[in-house]
């Protein structure tokens, strides 16, 4: 092979495990999603741990080329990438019960997932880029030329590892088997730099290969705790049956929360606390007679429980809802008791959505689209306050869901503070005060319309009162 074709050859090689590396990146999210969610701290620290895993190995690759590692040290390298890549889904299962049973805060837990599943990766992927640059180097005496197209290869198959796994390889073939993809592509590219390698060398890799495959095998590492996977979500369907005492329920799962249960036969029997608060709270804004034909906007569909609901129950009410993810709808069409018809979807964010609903009035608007641990946060400013203001009713009402820490929930208070910059009547409800502290659900109701009472008791489904703040 010429000297020209061998730095080539480098360049593909550097191309292809950067976009590897970042194809590891993206997939982090998304498999420790079932155990500690997708917020900013998971990504916060799968970012922060890959880059110094790669800093790490970019200069461990740097010391080993200046003394004298080739072409069989940088296979070994991708071998060994393939190894703990595949390694990654045996670790989980050994990791997972460690750290659930720590108890440990999310910041923490997010932290350790990812330190211990996706470290070591990134330093052999980041020993690469030095390691094969030198070698280059010294078949092509144009120093500049060649440091700056090895950077630049590793950038752009970062690039391409990023998008081709966010838009595509995800919701297509799923973690489990991307991340299989990722160690046998790893291997496919350290063949060639192998074969002036003791043959003992591919015999030792091929027999860890199988190792860890019968040892995660064994495990259930394979198995995929979602049952679908799509761009937003890890979506899976709980069968709830013998948790309530009421007939046949499931609840859908996103990520790791729950978000709402559905009855089999009875879309009216709301088991959620908040969900019967909000659908308590606008029956007694608005009466029994007014509530019979309410228009309805949903930002967040999930479950569509209480859509459901308010469909069913009264056949004359307008029911729009911004469900965000395509597939989450056809999962609740399909094993959530979800009947659609009669119901406006629209896939979309919520904020954009009200945005193109101009000219369109409501008498509720009712945000229920938590994710994970908190709300986005683009639901919760000023800016999206007037738009909902501007698309209720002069008398229409604002319900939404919060999840923060009691007594002191500084996130409700914030909340109401932006709300009265719009709504002349605000108010956090509770469906139960608790005896200790810890985190809850509140409810927040605003208008400009009549007083509600500060206790609201159950006219429908479980008999309930829930109190006002």
């Amino acid at each position: 092979m010429s000297d020209r074709l061998r730095v080539t050859w480098y360049g593909i090689t550097i191309f292809i495990s950067s976009a590897f590396l970042l194809v590891l990146e993206i997939v982090a999210g998304r498999l420790i999603a079932p155990y500690v969610g997708v917020s900013l701290y998971t990504w916060t620290s799968i970012i922060g741990v890959i880059l110094a895993g790669l800093s790490l190995g970019n200069w461990l690759g740097g010391v080993w080329a200046d003394r004298g590692a080739g072409e069989v040290a940088a296979g070994v390298t991708l071998a060994l990438g393939g190894l703990f890549s595949l390694g990654i889904l045996l670790l989980l299962t050994l990791v997972a019960p460690l750290i659930e049973a720590r108890e440990m805060t999310l910041l923490g837990a997010s932290f350790f997932y990812v330190l211990a599943l996706f470290f070591i990766p990134g330093v052999l992927l980041g020993v690469v880029t030095p390691l094969l640059t030198t070698l280059a180097l010294a078949l092509d005496r144009r120093t500049g030329h060649i440091v700056g197209r090895m950077h630049a290869l590793a950038a752009l198959g970062s690039i391409l590892g990023t998008f081709i796994t966010g838009y595509w390889l995800i919701q297509f073939y799923g973690t489990r088997v991307v991340i299989i993809g990722t160690a046998v592509g790893l291997f496919l590219l350290a063949a060639p730099f192998l074969r002036r390698a003791s043959r003992l060398t591919p015999v030792a890799i091929l027999v860890a290969a199988l190792v860890l495959v019968g040892l995660t095998y064994a495990r259930q590492g394979f198995s995929n705790p979602c049952d679908r996977e799509s761009n937003y979500f890890c979506i899976r369907v709980v069968d709830d049956t013998g948790t309530h005492p009421f007939g046949g329920t499931r609840s859908l799962v996103l990520d790791h929360l729950v978000h709402g249960t559905n009855h089999i036969s009875d879309p009216g029997l709301l088991l959620a606390p908040y969900v019967q608060l909000m659908d308590e709270l606008a029956l007694q804004y608005f009466g029994p007679q007014r509530s019979e034909s309410l228009r309805w906007f949903f930002a967040g569909g999930g479950a569509y429980t209480l859509p459901r609901s308010v469909r069913v129950r009264t056949p004359d009410a307008h029911v729009t809802v911004a469900e965000l993810d395509p597939l989450v709808t056809r999962v609740g069409e399909a094993e959530l008791f979800l009947d659609t018809g009669g119901m406006r979807v629209i896939h979309q964010d919520a904020r954009i959505a009200l945005q193109r609903l101009e000219g369109e009035q409501y008498d509720v608007i009712v945000a229920d689209a938590f994710h994970d641990i908190s709300i986005p946060y683009h639901l919760v400013t000023r800016e999206y306050v007037r738009l909902v203001r501007e698309r209720l009713a002069p008398d229409g009402l604002y319900l939404l869901n919060v999840l923060d820490g009691f007594p002191d929930p500084r996130l409700v208070k914030s909340m109401m503070k932006a709300l009265e910059t719009e709504f002349s009547r605000v108010d956090a409800w509770m469906d139960q005060v608790p005896s200790e502290p810890g985190r809850m659900t509140f409810v927040i109701s605003a208008s400009n319309g009549p007083e509600l009472p500060e206790v609201v008791y159950a006219r429908r489904g479980l008999d309930k009162a829930v109190v006002g703040l």
